[in-house]
């Protein structure tokens, strides 16, 4: 038997010997559709095996630089091709990013995130900026990570020299369904920057948007797509579309809360020790419906009252949520709360030979 950080005692053999990198989408299919008390369960088992099961890590995110970007991501009220009202901004000072880091340290946050509405990096002045912000984050003892649009070398290996903790890129949906969402930019780009910021020694922060009008099986292509990352993403922030008027999904029907329970469970069995982040949309979920993420292996939130354009729910909503529950956020440490590989656990490439279909699921 091993024993979890929650006490859970799981049995060695009912557990998977290696992260797996190779998931077929008829395996994830295979999970993800599942009875749901069956599909939790297992999810909250392996989730236990690697984490705290009555805790959550806080996170804050700032938008340092607001709209005008020349994209056209279709659920996005910064893209400069949408008339939503948003009003574009310049890069905030550095003097004042800190002062919403230390207000983040204040009421729990361990992990402050600074997004600016950029395509690619711009250089010169404004991302010495960036540097400088970065590494104030970093001297009041919180991780830092940024969202900024694409990178190159150069740029990644600054950004680690300045300490930053993890850096946030999205795949945003399927391979198949991207072009419905995206024309500016390709997904081999995002592969592409996901691989310098990993090659820069910055963990990997990637995951998608739910609720875009994608199918159950751009879902599964999806979490296939952040899986067969070597290694895995360390953080995976699951997204549901908060809807934007004046961009073009303002009218998509909302998302099935149980499709966002499916999603995280499924995730947290195939990416085991990443950090699932309950991300945008939280406005709109329920409490039993947050609750149920929990359970599902959902293990980090955002908290202040913003995520960098869409409102959040309010700090002591948040913390009366996780009161009922006899959960709390996780205290800050000495060093980076960043997941590591467990031991006795590798990545494998290779499928498991002889087995195909729920033959192939751990479990099933």
């Amino acid at each position: 038997m091993t024993q979890s950080p929650s006490g859970y005692q799981a049995n060695i053999n009912e557990l998977p010997k290696a992260l797996r990198c190779d998931w077929s989408l008829t395996e994830i299919e295979s999970l993800y559709t599942l009875a749901l008390p069956e599909l939790v369960f297992r999810a909250q088992a392996i989730h236990r095996a690697h984490h705290r099961n009555d805790q959550l890590q806080a996170c804050a995110l700032l938008s340092i630089k607001t709209g005008g970007c020349p994209e056209d991501c279709a659920y996005c009220p910064q893209s400069a091709r949408y008339h939503t009202g948003l009003i574009a901004t310049s890069l905030t000072s550095i003097e004042e990013t800190l002062i919403h880091a230390r207000k983040a340290k204040d009421v729990g946050a361990t992990r402050f995130c600074m997004g600016a509405a950029w395509r690619d990096v711009p250089h010169g002045r404004a991302f010495e900026q960036v540097l400088q912000m970065v590494r104030g984050v970093r001297a009041l003892q919180l991780e830092a990570c940024c969202t900024l649009g694409m990178l190159t070398d150069y740029q990644a290996g600054a950004l680690a020299e300045a300490g930053l903790s993890a850096y946030n890129h999205n795949l945003d949906t399927s391979p198949e369904f991207y072009e419905q969402i995206v024309s500016t930019r390709t997904y081999q780009d995002r592969l592409e920057t996901l691989s310098r910021v990993r090659s820069a020694g910055i963990t990997v922060c990637c995951g998608g948007i739910l609720g875009m009008g994608e199918s159950r099986e751009d879902r599964f292509s999806l979490l296939q797509q952040l899986s067969k990352l070597n290694p895995h993403p360390e953080s995976v922030p699951i997204n549901v579309l908060v809807r934007a008027k004046g961009t073009p999904l303002a009218d998509v029907p909302p998302l099935d809360p149980f499709e966002l329970v499916r999603t995280v469970a499924t995730a947290r069995i195939l990416m085991p020790t990443s950090i699932v982040r309950l991300s945008a949309g939280r406005m709109e979920l329920s409490d039993e419906a947050q609750t149920l993420c929990f359970f599902a292996g959902a293990n980090s939130i955002f908290v202040g009252d913003r995520l960098l354009t869409t409102a959040n729910p309010e700090q002591d909503k948040d913390l009366s949520l996780l009161g009922r529950l006899g959960m709390h956020l996780q205290p800050p440490r000495a060093t980076d709360n960043q997941t590591t590989i467990q031991p006795g656990i590798s990545y494998e490439h290779s499928s498991q030979t002889g087995t195909k279909g729920k033959a192939a699921v751990w479990g099933a």
